[in-house]
């Protein structure tokens, strides 16, 4: 059935006011849309068509760019990689560990609560200091981690003076922060009506058989939230390369990003038409993926 919308000049006073009253309230949030989001991603756009050094005006150079990036720039396919890496492997380990993590943190103990701030405080610590305190942690020779490996009789790794171990190094950093990602399903799973889990449990269900078939379809659309988010940002990682590597990525560009390669492109040899164009590839991919995520929902998320 058709809608029938009702002309503005026939509309009563009193539905003008309230109707002009909401758009006042949003107009803040309207325009830092516009402003800080739109605008930005459109002028990137545009940048990126561009030779650009921030000194002088903008010049259009069409496709050169692009060329760039895929036929002569040797760091593009290590960056691109690396995130790559990073982020098949971040994403799904920190999905598992904060979902076991939150399932812990739901049972009824004393003192819970403080075990929920304690596990949720790292998240807000500061990005350049955990990753420094992580450096000295991961020192070859006397950082804690490699002391411990050493007690079994296992020879230690380099970590971040070896390339084959800087990006595993990155990824058991960034599980620092599950804080956050525990914090959202630890509301998930307390939305989870205890009604179904009894009656589960009353039908001769084990602990494991609950969890597979109540507790899980019944956290799809947490999981499917936490997913999205966390692919996003790994997709950003940026500070702990950046303090890790520098913007050569060392060692032998393996903390090389392209946030990283961004940066550096955009800061270090001021060609901001060329990290433009670089972002926006980013921001098409990361659109992708996102998109593939939301298509598969459909096979795996439960809205009833």
């Amino acid at each position: 059935m058709a809608s029938i919308r009702t002309p503005w000049s026939k509309i009563s006073p009193l539905h003008r006011q309230e109707a002009w009253t909401g758009i006042l309230f949003t107009l803040p949030w309207i325009i830092s849309l516009i402003t800080l989001m739109i605008y930005p991603i459109l002028d990137t756009v545009y940048l990126s068509f561009t030779e650009y050094s921030v000194v002088e005006e903008p010049k259009w150079v069409g496709l050169d760019n692009y060329k760039e990036i895929f036929l002569n720039d040797a760091s593009f396919k290590p960056a691109v990689s690396n995130s790559l890496y990073y982020a098949l492997l971040s994403v799904p380990i920190g999905l598992v560990l904060s979902l076991a993590l939150a399932m812990l943190l739901n049972m009824r103990a004393a003192g819970i609560g403080i075990y929920r701030t304690l596990f949720y405080l790292p998240s807000l610590v500061p990005p350049v200091a955990a990753t420094i305190t992580f450096l000295v942690m991961f020192e070859p020779r006397g950082g804690l981690i490699n002391l411990f490996i050493r007690m079994f009789g296992i020879s230690a790794p380099s970590w971040f003076d070896d390339p084959v171990w800087a990006k595993p190094g990155l990824i058991i950093m960034s599980l620092w922060g599950i804080g956050y990602l525990t914090l959202v399903f630890l509301a998930g799973l307390q939305d989870v009506p205890t009604t179904l889990l009894e009656a589960a449990e009353m039908d001769g269900a084990n602990a494991w058989q609950k969890f597979r078939h109540v507790t899980l379809p019944m956290m799809s659309n947490v999981i499917l939230f936490n997913l999205v988010m966390n692919v996003i940002w790994s997709f950003q990682v940026f500070t702990q390369a950046l303090v890790i590597g520098g913007t050569n990525g060392s060692p032998l560009e393996s903390t090389l990003m392209v946030m990283v390669l961004i940066y550096r492109n955009a800061f270090r040899y001021f060609k901001m038409g060329y990290a433009s164009a670089l972002a926006f590839l980013m921001f098409i991919v990361i659109m992708i993926i996102t998109a593939l995520i939301f298509r598969s929902s459909d096979a795996w998320v439960h809205t009833d």
